[in-house]
């Protein structure tokens, strides 16, 4: 399974911290914990003794101990102390299996199996570099879809003026102009997407017609970019939005937004908020769809030359080998 080689985001940084964290990732369980050096480590959430949760223990000295019996684990996994026979030296293969972990935007990413012979990367925020721009995350939120149909969801356009009726779109203006769709190393993009929006961010105050591009940047990990208006005051700023999915199990997943934006007046608060209510529109309609996973299978669904940009996304996928959250 591809997907096992991918980086997924697990949990906020800031909601890992003394006590161990119980996740799940592609139907497994694992705990999530910080050493004594502050990285975050990430392994199975069972005990090779007994088989109890691990995430129902605790941290102690810098090891992860078992709720069960008091085994302690170190941050490579190998059990460093049991209790009840002090004098014993586990061996080796007394441990408990470890994954690699990285923190990038706010948030624990985990890589189930690391592909020999081969490095794959981060999925890339270019915006998290831009000093100028203000970065928060929105969420996670639990939803019951497939991570594909939340991917193919963020890219499309042409449910605005239904969906986000007087937010992001309007029944008076739902014709999609023609947009260019790209392959990319890591997936693909469309530029050139417009459309006329009431209300595109909290300081709207009347219709505009917002240019964006989308890019698929990892099979469950998606952007979007703000290209803004000629003469407007934040040219060349290009504010963004990334969507980073964990999938948990084919159906149901956790969801991140990252926002990049030159927005410093209004509070955390109130961009998160936003960013709730547009996702919560679209929450009930993914929760809808069926079948759960995303039809790789050009026949399965009706297409339209605005769906463009997902049937890209669909051709990718299936190029790639993915097979969790897809059929």
């Amino acid at each position: 399974m591809m997907e096992k080689s991918q980086w997924h985001p697990l949990a906020l940084s800031h909601d890992v911290i003394d006590a161990p964290l119980a996740v799940r990732l592609l139907e497994q369980d694992l705990v999530l914990w910080r050493d004594t050096s502050g990285r975050a480590q990430a392994f199975v959430d069972r005990c090779p003794h007994r088989g109890a949760r691990l995430s129902l223990g605790r941290v102690n000295e810098g090891n992860l101990e078992c709720p069960y019996h008091g085994w302690q684990f170190a941050d490579n996994g190998q059990c460093v102390k049991v209790p009840a026979v002090p004098g014993f030296t586990p061996p080796p293969q007394h441990c408990v299996k470890s994954f690699n972990v990285q923190e990038a935007y706010g948030l624990v990413w985990v890589q189930l199996q690391a592909p020999e012979g081969a490095d794959v990367p981060l999925p890339v925020f270019e915006a998290e570099a831009n000093d100028q721009l203000r970065k928060l995350n929105c969420g996670p939120y639990d939803v019951a879809a497939s991570a594909p149909r939340i991917i193919e969801n963020f890219l499309d356009m042409s449910h605005f003026g239904f969906v986000h009726e007087g937010w992001l779109g309007s029944r008076d203006a739902t014709a999609m102009a023609p947009y260019q769709v790209e392959p990319t190393p890591t997936g693909v993009k469309a530029t050139g997407c417009k459309a006329v929006q009431p209300q595109s961010n909290l300081h709207s105050t009347k219709p505009a017609e917002v240019e964006y591009t989308y890019e698929v940047t990892a099979p469950y990990t998606a952007l979007l970019t703000k290209i803004p208006e000629e003469g407007s005051s934040k040219q060349g700023w290009h504010e963004a939005i990334g969507l980073f999915i964990c999938p948990v199990t084919p159906d149901t997943s956790r969801v991140w937004f990252r926002l990049a934006v030159a927005d410093f007046e209004s509070t955390d608060a109130q961009l998160q908020q936003f960013q709730h209510t547009i996702f919560t529109q679209d929450q009930p309609v993914l929760e809808s769809q069926l079948p759960k996973p995303l039809p790789l299978d050009p026949r399965a669904e009706l297409h339209s030359a605005a769906d463009r940009m997902s049937s890209a996304y669909r051709r990718y996928l299936k190029a790639s080998g993915v097979s969790f959250g897809v059929c």
